[in-house]
């Protein structure tokens, strides 16, 4: 049984998505943001970083997991799915796996910031990041017009850390017009009951 600390936020839906997709029984612990729960002394000593998700993995120790990308390695590599077997392809999986991690995310979460949450809309910031966030998805346009997903012909970790961020695009602020490759993607993810019941995660109350 692996304990998932999570909140309804993309880096959030990765870890539930994943989990549904390898059918791996998960109990779900809600984070409250709004409260800065993750700032609690209980929560840090699972995540030093006072950030969600993570996960303890009950059947492996107690064992602890924190940062998503780290997190979905862990769940993939346990379950022998969600990244391919190949050398190559696994690598490829992991690269784009890192450019969500270090350039999608980071990229689109500041432009929520600076647009939604910041005390005084900052036009420069905003622009900044919204640019930057669709000069990344033209790169996964580019990769998705040679390749089914972005390991290659596998469904993999990648494709659903990419989308748990990029299927938000609207709310980022961030066209696809021009993007038709992205936008097939992100339609045929959306249909998988798997992503369907993790981005439901965790429950609304």
């Amino acid at each position: 049984m692996i304990d998932l600390f999570t909140a309804s936020a993309p880096n959030g839906w990765k870890v539930s998505i994943a989990l549904e997709e390898l059918g791996l029984p998960y109990v779900v612990h809600p984070v409250d943001l709004r409260t800065n729960e993750q700032k609690q002394p209980w929560f840090l000593k699972i995540n030093p970083n006072g950030r969600i998700p993570a996960i303890v993995d009950r059947g492996n120790g107690d064992f602890a997991v924190f940062e998503s990308g780290a997190i979905l390695l862990y769940l993939a590599e346990r379950a022998g799915r969600l990244l391919p077997k190949d050398p190559h392809d696994r690598s490829r999986a992991i690269q784009w796996l890192m450019l969500q991690m270090a350039g999608v995310g980071p990229m689109m979460g500041e432009a929520n910031h600076f647009a939604h949450y910041a005390p005084e809309p900052i036009p420069y910031a905003i622009e900044r990041y919204r640019n930057e966030a669709r000069r990344l998805f033209e790169v996964l346009e580019q990769r998705l017009s040679e390749a089914e997903y972005l390991a290659g012909s596998e469904y993999s970790i990648a494709d659903i850390a990419h989308w748990s961020w990029v299927h938000r695009h609207a709310f980022t602020g961030v066209s696809m017009d021009g993007l038709p490759q992205l936008g097939r993607w992100l339609e045929r993810i959306a249909l998988r009951p798997a992503v369907q019941r993790g981005r439901a995660v965790p429950p609304r109350v």
